[in-house]
């Protein structure tokens, strides 16, 4: 569990926060297997015996004061008494993990009623709506994806256009039954699925049917207009009505696995592998807005490409959760399929989405396999307690909050990857303690569920046939921390990160991104920058007026006397010309833009860093590097004089040749080289596969690469401009720091 906060010491009051204009909050990766620092959790059992406070329900910890009957919580200071069972555990204290460490994970007893044959489940749902280049790239996903799939897993092939098709691949050759999708978008099926198909035949073995399902994709085949036409009857004078009932096959799918939750399965994954927008049947979506001017209409097209057309798919979405289900969208697209209506079938019940854009260069295969390779704990429950001086304002991140129970989150599915944020305020005006040696303090309880494989060590000396059968494994992991008090604003700066500074950012542009529009999401980010930078200023007695009045006053915009300040100006810059908040005008992608919110929204900050404002590193030679970090502009390739650049942008990884570099220098690097192995170490450690392309300066197109030189392009366009981006950006944030002050 790594937890990162925007400020190592915490503002002493609510005038301190204010005069610091910096968010105050923290980012907590709650599967993460290590903390921020590297070290693993105490692992124990017995979880349910951990004394709690009886005033504020936090946990039993290393900095709680014990005495032999009674021990003081940390976090409220309520005295709390010990039963004897305690007590008794307690005389031996280097017995406990939660007297030896702040981070724990304790196992808890499984309830009967949870006690079940626990084996995972998957279902891959295709669109045949679509093209052979699309298959094609389905099947190599899926073939990936069998590789990984560990012993004991049951595996189900689904396809949907006018009709939902259903495979049995346990018998000699594999069978498909099919039930037509109504085009009406109310049109129940005809029957139940569990009618055309029974489950048990649909879930197949992977250990005994993985060379069937291999057979069963090979005869998927995109379905043609006559099909779609004739076969749902809606030939209406030859013309063509669509044929992608997507929604309603996810409908039907859900009802059909959900009958075995909760006995053959604790979680089932969907791979919903999608080719355009949902046109027929329930769900069905109109992509004729992406096409309307809103120009013309004076409307802003940002705000009305945002918000999601129906809410049938956040409903389908608990209706998921309700069976189960989790689902993974897999959309290959460039046509407008509108993801802000599809996304919260993803996000909401514990899945992620995936956008790419072209059959021919996509990761999907790459990344099907990264992701069922990592483990992950599903039915999550996130609670962060917090001394009683301060407390949780607001939460980010893809779970739902719990109906009951106020600061508590549900996580369907969670790895090791999955980030959440939270903003804190002050309980009150007093704000912490000047004079007393307590200091703020932070719990968070991560409540979550495993699949354990059968271990084949306990059934090596038996000759029992009978499979052995996968166990669930409820464990409970817990983080408490200390921070200390910053009693000035200079003690507040010098420990700022700027990483957690710009997710919390990140999150409140995108949320005010889609309730005010894109346009807003830019204003708010360009105004915190100009009030950190007049606080800043003002606090570090800058500002100094000249004899001219107002044109003599000095100020600092590059943060000069702070360097944990000093990346900001850059990042700033660098996501007011990022895509997420870039103009419709400026040719920006809604399913793009929406893909984007979905993805920086989960990333841990150091990604997201990364994503934001790529890092440009120079080599000497393949095997040698030259610099750790340049400026995204063509003036630092110039000045550097290095003739290979590697640069990193998380979702890419370019390895750039200046025209002028040495021909005998070895292109494409070769495998053994320091750069190869640098870019191999990254791309294990990404939670998506970068995509790696290779550029030689003055014979390849180099745009890929100059687009990303950001620090010289104009951040309200796209064009180079006369002067140079990111000075002129600063001249004007100086220009607006001064009006400020005024």
């Amino acid at each position: 569990m790594a937890v990162r906060a925007t400020v190592t010491r915490f503002p002493i009051d609510v005038e301190s926060l204010e005069e610091s204009g910096l968010p105050w909050g923290v980012t907590v990766s709650p599967f993460a297997a290590k903390d921020e620092n590297g070290n693993p959790p105490v692992y124990g059992s017995e979880g349910h015996l951990l004394p709690r406070c009886e005033n504020c329900w936090a946990y039993y910890n290393t900095y709680c004061e014990q005495e032999q009957w009674a021990w003081t919580c940390s976090l409220c200071g309520t005295l709390n008494g010990l039963s004897s069972q305690s007590v008794s555990r307690y005389s031996q204290p280097e017995s406990c993990p939660e007297n030896i460490s702040s981070f724990i994970d304790l196992e808890l007893p499984i309830e009967e009623s949870e006690e079940m044959q626990a084996r995972p489940v998957y279902v891959a749902a295709v669109d045949l709506a679509s093209s052979e280049e699309f298959l094609e790239l389905v099947k190599s996903a899926l073939l990936a994806a069998l590789e990984a799939l560990g012993p004991g897993s049951l595996f189900g092939l689904a396809t949907f256009s006018h009709k939902i098709g259903l495979y049995d691949v346990q018998g000699p050759i594999p069978v498909v039954k099919n039930v037509f999708i109504p085009y009406d978008s109310d049109g129940t099926l005809s029957m139940e699925l569990q009618d055309v198909m029974p489950l048990s035949s649909f879930l197949a073995p992977v250990d005994t049917c993985k060379d069937r399902i291999a057979s069963a994709l090979e005869t998927l085949r995109p379905t043609t207009s006559w099909e779609r036409t004739s076969g749902a009857g809606q030939g209406l004078d030859g013309v063509f009505l669509g044929g992608r009932g997507f929604g309603s096959a996810m409908e039907a799918l859900f009802n059909y696995i959900g009958s075995e939750y909760g006995n053959t399965f604790a979680l089932a994954r969907v791979f919903a592998f999608l080719s355009g927008a949902p046109d027929i049947g329930a769900g069905q979506l109109d992509t004729r807005r992406y096409g309307e001017q809103y120009a013309s209409r004076r409307e802003d097209a940002d705000r009305a490409l945002l918000p999601e057309q129906t809410p049938f798919y956040k409903d389908l979405a608990a209706v998921a959760v309700q069976s189960g289900v989790c689902v993974d969208i897999f959309a290959v697209t460039n046509e407008y399929t509108d993801l802000a209506s599809l996304k919260f079938l993803s996000i909401e019940s514990g899945g992620s989405l995936f956008l790419y854009t072209s059959t021919d260069d996509s990761t999907l295969p790459q990344d099907m396999y990264r992701m069922l390779s990592r483990p992950y704990a599903f039915n999550c429950v996130l609670r962060l307690r917090t001394s009683s001086e301060f407390q949780q304002s607001h939460s980010y991140g893809h779970f739902f909050p719990d109906p009951q129970y106020e600061n508590v989150q549900h996580i369907i599915c969670c790895d090791s990857f999955a980030t959440y944020a939270y903003d804190f305020e002050f309980a009150n005006n007093a704000g912490f303690s000047r004079h007393t040696s307590e200091l703020p303090m932070l719990q968070i309880a991560f409540q979550y569920t495993v699949v354990v494989p059968p271990d084949e060590l306990a059934n090596a000396g038996s000759n029992t046939t009978t499979r052995a059968k996968h166990s669930l494994k409820k464990r409970l992991r817990i983080r408490t921390l200390q921070f200390g008090v910053g009693h000035s604003i200079n003690e507040i700066y010098d420990c700022v990160d700027s990483e957690v500074v710009l997710s919390l950012l990140v999150h409140k542009v995108i949320l005010a991104s889609l309730e005010q529009g894109v346009r807003e999401g830019r204003m708010l980010l360009h105004d915190w920058l100009v009030i950190l930078m007049a606080q800043y200023n003002d606090a570090c007695k800058l500002i100094q007026s000249g004899h001219g009045g107002s044109s003599g006053v000095h100020i600092d915009v590059a943060f000069s006397q702070c360097p944990q300040l000093q990346p900001l100006p850059r990042l700033v810059f660098a996501l007011l010309r990022n895509p997420l908040l870039r103009l419709h005008e400026e040719g920006v992608h809604p399913d793009y833009r929406i893909y984007l919110q979905c993805l920086f929204s989960a990333l841990e900050p150091s990604s997201l860093s990364r994503a934001v404002y790529p890092l440009l590193t120079s080599y000497a030679s393949p095997d040698k590097q030259a610099y750790p970090r340049h400026s995204l502009s063509r003036a630092a390739l110039i000045t550097s004089g290095s003739p290979i650049f590697f640069l990193d942008a998380f979702t890419n990884l370019i390895v750039f040749y200046s025209s002028t570099a040495d021909p005998s220098l070895p292109f494409p690097p070769p495998q053994d080289c320091l750069l190869r192995t640098t870019i191999n170490k990254l791309k294990q450690e990404r939670c998506i596969t970068p995509k790696l392309s290779f550029i030689k300066g003055g014979q390849d197109d180099a745009t890929a690469f100059e687009n990303y030189l950001i620090e010289e392009q104009d951040v309200e366009g796209s064009g180079f401009t006369s002067v140079m981006g990111f000075v002129s950006f600063l001249e004007e944030i100086n220009q607006s720091t001064l009006e400020y002050l005024k």
